[in-house]
């Protein structure tokens, strides 16, 4: 048994910033499933948005990310998140991350624009803004005594105890993949912050770790789960068949970039005002149905307009990853097509980032706090997992002397010594991820989700069968995560009578008036 003040499980932005933060009040357990820099966040390219421009405003970012998020946003966590950025971003450099200034004059931010936004307000680092935010958290990670990380371990459930009134979280079971074992990890407090759910659709830019293990695990242990049928699609990642899940950023239509069919024609007027720099869930969709009309495979990302020198300084990245497979982006159109990339719903918490589960906390994408709405603003998702990261830190510290660590805890027990069948295991993986992504993607119905669901729940049952009969891997603890998170999606798709910003159905094309969460509980939809 491993006892700890603080059991972080995820090593994106908000599980690294909160575990700094709490390494000063306590001791902390950082588990991560891969290496400390698997994540959404060292992906991240476009950056963090920020008011920091004179010309700029908390009232324009508030009323930017209210538009996208079409009406379902918590008002009042939006002007939090907002009004906290300046000092986030504060907190950032101090620790060392250097976002891009501008050439000739060194004491201010080169922002950038991306669709959404009425101003220019997006730090960055480059096209690499992910990857330097993780780099210096991690750098500061290793520097605290505090903290102990735990590479290659997953978690498997949280550790309820059911005796009281309420449910409490005093820990979780922990897969040690190089060891092949179960260990038993007690805490006072548990933060999920564990990212996406992007794999449970064919076709992501999330990184191989973002199979909703979060989700997945406060499902299973009774805690309310909200919104998930609000998956963004990003319109653009790169369509080849060996560049796996790399995402042409948003900042690239942000700085002219235009959308044009394979016939050479520009399409975005037809949908939208802001034409190439509407929201994400506008565009993703309007390529989606130009897709469906032509029968074409992809569509055109136009930039050329643009000199070879503006790519080497505003996206060296992209412009090198784009020629590594023959496409000049000075010279040749980008082929593109859509792809799940963001989960603007989640675990249900309130203001502080606590769950309907005493001790348990989410942040970060894990979570759904009202931020974010039916529609994610882009680049307001680093910002986030900073934000969320402080505010469970600042209640958590409060909480944490009246906390007793739990004692006499039942160790995992599977004595079985077999180990599951894996062409059982990968056709499984396959069907469910084509099956989200034909029934539950970017344009829904009523049949396609009834359809969906059926067969989610034999192959859920299938699963559970594995999950009793063979040794645990991180193979089957992922399908089994991502079934559950694929049956939470399509219950949730399938409540929400009425088409509104990430979720559209062909059968309630109309946006209602009401405003209201969709919120999910094991106890009440599942037998």
């Amino acid at each position: 048994m491993i006892k700890t003040d603080y059991l972080v499980i995820g090593s994106g932005i908000a599980g690294l910033s909160f575990a700094i933060k709490a390494s000063d009040n306590g001791t902390v357990s950082l588990i991560t499933k891969r290496n400390l820099f698997d994540s959404s966040t060292g992906k991240a390219q476009g950056g963090v948005a920020c008011v920091t421009d004179k010309e700029d405003s908390f009232a324009e970012h508030i009323q930017d990310t209210l538009v996208a998020g079409a009406g379902l946003c918590d008002e009042e966590m939006v002007e939090l998140l907002v009004k906290s950025a300046p000092a986030r971003i504060e907190e950032l450099i101090k620790l060392g991350v250097k976002f891009t200034k501008k050439d000739y004059k060194e004491s201010e931010f080169e922002l950038g624009l991306e669709g959404g936004h009425s101003k220019r307000r997006i730090l960055h680092a480059g096209d690499i803004t992910g990857n330097e935010i993780e780099r210096v958290l991690i750098e500061n990670i290793n520097k605290k005594d505090n903290i102990i990380v735990y590479e290659d371990h997953m978690a498997v459930d949280l550790l309820i105890d059911k005796n009281q009134k309420e449910k409490k979280c005093y820990g979780a079971y922990i897969y040690d993949i190089n060891k092949r074992k179960v260990e038993l990890f007690v805490a006072k407090v548990v933060i999920l912050a564990t990212g996406g759910t992007g794999k449970v659709y064919l076709y992501t830019s999330n990184p191989d770790v973002a199979t909703g293990d979060g989700v997945a695990m406060a499902y299973r242990a009774g805690a309310d789960i909200a919104n998930m049928e609000f998956m963004q699609f990003h319109p653009t990642c790169l369509y080849n068949p060996q560049a796996k899940s790399f995402l042409i950023s948003e900042a690239v239509r942000g700085e002219g970039a235009i959308l044009k069919n394979q016939k050479g024609e520009a399409f975005m007027s037809k949908y939208h005002l802001l034409k190439d720099l509407a929201p994400r869930d506008i565009v993703a969709r309007a390529i989606d149905t130009e897709l469906k009309n032509s029968g074409d495979h992809f569509v055109y990302l136009d930039i050329t307009s643009k000199p070879n020198k503006f790519f080497l300084k505003r996206f060296p990245n992209i412009y090198e990853k784009c020629l590594k497979y023959g496409i000049d982006m000075s010279k040749d159109m980008i082929p593109v097509v859509p792809a799940a990339h963001y989960c603007c719903g989640g675990i249900d918490v309130n203001k502080y980032a606590q769950t309907t589960i005493t001790n348990l906390f989410a942040i970060g994408e894990t979570a759904c706090n009202g931020v974010h709405g039916a529609n994610r603003l882009a680049s307001n998702s680093l910002l986030d997992g900073l934000v969320s990261a402080e505010l469970a830190y600042q209640k958590s510290k409060e909480m944490l002397e009246n906390i007793k660590i739990k004692e006499n805890i039942k160790n995992f027990i599977n004595e079985s010594t077999g180990n599951g069948d894996p062409a059982v295991m990968l056709q499984n993986w396959d069907e469910i991820r084509r099956l989200m992504w034909n029934y539950a993607g970017i344009v829904r119905t009523d049949d396609r989700l009834s359809m969906a669901l059926k067969r989610i729940k034999i192959l859920n049952s299938e699963v559970a069968q594995h999950f009793k009969n063979f040794k645990v891997s991180i193979e089957l603890l992922e399908l089994r995560n991502i079934l559950d998170v694929a049956e939470i999606i399509v219950m949730s798709a399938m409540a929400r009578k009425e088409s509104v910003g990430l979720h559209y159905s062909l059968d309630y094309p109309e946006k209602s008036t009401k405003k209201v969460k969709t919120i999910i509980n094991k106890q009440q939809h599942r037998e």
